[in-house]
């Protein structure tokens, strides 16, 4: 039983505020518990005072009693509120700790693409954004309420016990009764479902269709504005129909409530009038069990459900994720040293691999590939041949299902894995663009001006703005870079790791947003830098690809074609057609797109001297 308890979502939101500060956590709490039993002292002080004017004593001490109670009433609950505002605020901001280091801990990133914790995530993600329910600050209030209330009525309920064994019974069973035949119309269950969850999605998606700057250009150029925001009030319409349908339940189990507690206290305050009749009840204690009997009503069905739910399901969820996403990012962990790895070759021995997302959609399978240390690899393959995984797993970020992948006879599990980490740099097609100054976002950890000033001139980055500069107009003095010179910065990144040590640049389409001959130069300054280290470069330009010391053809997972350039296409096979289809595409251009094929080829040849 008990241990049912602290599997409860209340609980773990209870052990949560003392977590986030003991302090004012301890303060809610007593603040709370003196609310609580206010509404009974004041029923007792009512007979006290009337008692006293009817005995004719002194009223100074009734009258004290009765103010004291009157303003603790009134005091302490804002006061209570006020507490609860500010334990809500780093209640919410310790949960979003815990979800911080739940999320970035776990050395793989299994765990962010796992949809069996995509629910929890999400909902952990937006708790306190007001989009499920209001934040936490002010939940705080709606719970400490719900909760004053409950307690305030089982205290005075305690009182009626003075008057009879039978009344707190009768009139608390009554109040109780309310909290089962309304729960299935309790907010957070009943308007979650997960059905109205999905229509809360969609409505959510569609409006940050129509309020986020990246969506706006589209949504004009192609006249989809109004479909937007049809489908945004279709969606929205469909969760307050489902919501109401909910609501719609309480229709007979309030009846039911109205007849429950009403014959209740019918029963009870007709006992008490006929007390009073007989003379069995004074007037000052009809005035106390009266004011007791009102009190309890308090015990009543209320807000406590909609608004405990509504903060203790997320703040669970916070604390449910860290063991299962601790486990599933998981990494082996090594403790031989990387220094100086790949000195001779990098190996991928019979790999194979598929996504917990798709288990059963194989992405390498008996993958075998031989990488020689300071040469340059370039790979391609239709979208979904598995060129992106590769990299991926070079950085440790999964492992392998089977098989493994060596630098020099060593498998990267054995590798310490921070320091094999330092071994590799990576310019991902999805890079992160820091809202951060030039130079942090060149070293995010930290170096030398002379190595930022270094890989920005090797990225042809180096007028791009100040060192100090946020990447970002959304600060003072902040600028905002074109996508291509955002590109120019990620490989500036990778190139400045190069110069603090990496061994293995991993390039996942790097120059997709340059132009054919930025393309070149960039790619031209990049083999130049690397020439010492080991190059693997995905891409679908052939112009680029063309340059790499061998060329790998990648095809259901599987190496299908390797070797150089001139090889591949004396060999006539796939490598040959795809390099044919896309050359198709510019000879069949206009007399801008043969000068530029002219300016490449010249380019080419000039980089090939030049590497020769």
């Amino acid at each position: 039983m008990l241990q049912r308890l602290r599997a409860r979502q209340e609980w773990q939101f209870a052990k949560a505020l003392p977590r986030a500060n003991s302090l004012l956590a301890v303060l809610w709490w007593m603040l709370l518990l003196m609310r609580g039993i206010l509404p009974a002292l004041f029923a007792i002080a009512m007979g006290v005072l009337v008692g006293a004017v009817q005995a004719g004593t002194d009223l100074v001490a009734p009258l004290v009693l009765m103010g004291v109670v009157f303003v603790l009433l009134q005091v302490l609950g804002p006061l209570h509120q006020a507490v609860g505002a500010n334990l809500g605020y780093q209640t919410a901001a310790w949960l979003y700790d815990q979800l911080t280091v739940s999320c970035v801990e776990p050395p793989g990133m299994a765990h962010l693409e796992d949809p069996e914790l995509a629910k929890d995530i999400t909902m952990a993600r937006d708790f306190d954004l007001g989009i499920s329910g209001p934040p936490l600050s002010i939940s705080m209030d709606f719970i400490a309420s719900g909760l004053v209330e409950l307690l305030a009525g089982l205290a005075s309920a305690v009182v009626l016990a003075a008057y009879a064994w039978w009344a707190p019974l009768l009139l608390g069973g009554a109040w109780l009764a309310t909290h089962w035949l309304l729960r299935e119309s309790g907010v957070w269950k009943d308007r979650n479902t997960d059905v109205v969850r999905e229509a809360q999605r969609h409505a959510d998606y569609a409006y940050r269709l129509a309020v986020d700057a990246p969506s706006s250009k589209e949504l004009r150029l192609f006249g989809i504005s109004a479909w937007t925001v049809q489908r945004f009030k279709r969606h929205r319409r469909l969760l307050h129909d489902l919501r109401w349908q909910a609501t719609k339940l309480r229709q007979r189990p309030v009846a039911a409530s109205v007849i429950v507690v009403t014959l209740a206290n019918a029963i009870a305050f007709t006992s008490m009038a006929m007390d009073v009749n007989a003379g069995v009840l004074s007037l000052a204690q009809m005035v106390v069990f009266a004011t007791a009997a009102f009190s309890t009503s308090m015990i009543a069905f209320g807000g406590l459900s909609w608004a405990l739910d509504g903060a203790a399901a997320p703040a669970a969820a916070v604390l449910r994720l860290r063991e299962p996403m601790a486990k599933t990012g998981a990494l082996s962990r090594g403790t031989a040293p990387a220094s100086g790895l790949p000195a001779r070759e990098v190996r991928f021995k019979n790999v194979t691999f598929a996504y917990p997302t798709t288990p059963d959609e194989t992405v390498l399978d008996g993958f075998d590939l031989i990488i020689p240390a300071g040469t340059s690899l370039a790979i391609v393959g239709q979208n979904g041949a598995g060129k992106t995984t590769l990299a991926k797993l070079l950085c440790r970020l999964y492992e392998p299902q089977s098989g493994c992948i060596e630098a020099d006879g060593v498998d990267l599990r054995a590798l310490d894995l921070d320091a094999w980490r330092e071994r590799v740099t990576a310019v991902f097609q999805d890079f992160v663009r820091f809202e951060l100054p030039l130079r942090d976002n060149v070293v995010p950890a930290g170096a030398p001006d002379a190595v930022v000033d270094a890989a920005l001139e090797q990225a042809g980055a180096q007028n791009l703005a100040g060192m100090d500069t946020i990447l970002s107009r959304g600060y003072d003095g902040g600028t905002d870079l074109s996508g291509g010179q955002w590109q120019r910065v990620a490989l500036a990144r990778a190139l400045a790791a190069v110069r603090q040590g990496a061994g293995i640049v991993l390039l996942d389409e790097p120059t997709a947003q340059l132009d054919v001959r930025g393309e070149a130069e960039i790619f031209n300054r990049i083999l130049q830098t690397t020439r010492d280290v080991t190059t693997i470069l995905i891409s679908h330009r052939f112009s680029t690809v063309r340059h790499a010391d061998r060329i790998c053809v990648l095809e259901q997972g599987r190496v299908v074609e390797l070797g150089t350039h001139d090889e591949l296409m004396a060999l006539g096979g796939r490598y040959q057609t795809m390099f044919d289809l896309q050359a198709q595409r510019f000879e069949s251009e206009s007399g801008e797109g043969a000068e530029q094929g002219v300016q490449g080829a010249q380019q080419e040849e000039a980089l090939d001297a030049d590497r020769s």
